[in-house]
């Protein structure tokens, strides 16, 4: 246990000294997660609109109150409608909504700026609600489960933190493994008496410990700064973490024992786990949306297993047995990783 605790702290003590790793690793988690929670936003508001009417009636002045009350819009009163398509290009206005009666019967048409075509397709669901919920039909009553609010936060914190643990655990474990190997420590380590399974242990511990860390870091944020639910499924959330951080280990651990330089480690990493953990973790792309062979090719990611447990979790607040089969997943990709990690690592030390 003496051999173990001083590898251990030998490690501890090189990632305190390097001024780069301490940033990346405590600062970067921190600024992702308050970027994607306060700064980028899905949610489109201010949406700046004027209406063409051809004749008043009770149902028109309904409408129009609704958009001038509304929060999500500007009302920027009426217009005539030679003018709409000059406002539009002028970029003076984003939508303009278009009433006309015929033959006692009100018919409406909008018409957007689809330059941006999210913009576009949010801004026509707002519309088409205000006119929905008009006194010329039956008022739609709405109600949002989970996430009441409209919060892009709840969506993007499970994300980023999977993305934080993949970056933290893989990255800095391989490039920590792989810059031992450059400078000719882990030859000297792998001769001496020390057994390589201690070897490994003393080098991912740190790795450990600090991810441990920073996810205690980025719950309290989640759950003060960005308002998610607090609830008894909190428990649930840090073991899944505690499998996805192992997992990550152990893919660190594999990207060290294929490469040879840290150059290498870290341009692996960063195109073989950045990359697909953005696109195809669920995290800002919806994988549904995608076509068949890409959403078979997101089953391969960790990441997209860890976001879909972290929602269910986290904003839907559900036990642990909703999230029984990406627990499996994830626990049969980190055997898997963990197994070819170490049978690679001692077939070349």
């Amino acid at each position: 246990m003496g051999i173990l605790q001083s590898l251990v702290r030998k490690e501890a003590l090189h990632i305190v000294r390097d001024t780069r790793t301490m940033l990346i690793t405590l600062f970067m988690p921190l600024v992702l997660l308050l970027l994607f929670g306060f700064a980028i936003s899905t949610e489109v508001n201010d949406i700046r609109i004027v209406a063409v009417v051809d004749s008043h009636d009770d149902t028109t002045r309904d409408i129009l109150e609704r958009l001038r009350i509304n929060g999500y819009f500007t009302f920027q009163g009426l217009a005539p409608a030679s003018e709409v398509e000059n406002l539009l290009r002028a970029g003076k206005t984003d939508a303009a909504l278009f009433l006309k009666t015929d033959n006692g019967e009100l018919k409406s048409q909008i018409v957007v700026d689809a330059s941006n075509t999210t913009s576009a397709q949010t801004m026509t669901a707002y519309i088409q609600g205000v006119i929905s919920g008009s006194s010329v039909q039956s008022p739609v009553l709405t109600y949002t489960m989970y996430n009441p609010q409209l919060k892009s936060a709840y969506n993007f914190v499970p994300g980023i933190m999977g993305m934080i643990f993949i970056l933290i655990c893989a990255i800095m474990t391989s490039v920590s493994i792989v810059r031992e190997k450059e400078n000719g420590t882990m030859a000297l380590l792998l001769v001496s008496p020390v057994k390589p399974g201690k070897i490994i242990i003393g080098k991912l511990v740190p790795y450990f410990i600090l991810s441990c860390m920073i996810l205690a870091v980025m719950l309290l944020i989640s759950y003060t700064l960005l308002g998610l639910p607090v609830s008894a499924s909190i428990i649930n959330v840090i073991l899944l973490s505690l499998i996805y951080i192992v997992l990550s280990l152990s893919i660190g651990l594999l990207v060290s024992t294929i490469a040879e330089s840290q150059l290498t480690a870290l341009i692996a990493s960063a195109v073989m786990l950045m990359l697909p953990v953005i696109m195809f973790s669920g995290m800002i792309f919806p994988i549904d949306n995608m076509p068949s062979v890409l959403q078979g090719v997101s089953c391969i990611i960790p990441a997209r297993w860890y976001v879909e447990a972290m929602r269910k979790l986290m904003i839907q607040q559900l036990s642990l047995s909703y999230v029984v089969k990406e627990t499996c997943i994830l626990l049969l990709m980190t055997l898997v990783l963990l197994t070819l990690s170490l049978k690679n690592f001692y077939s070349k030390r």
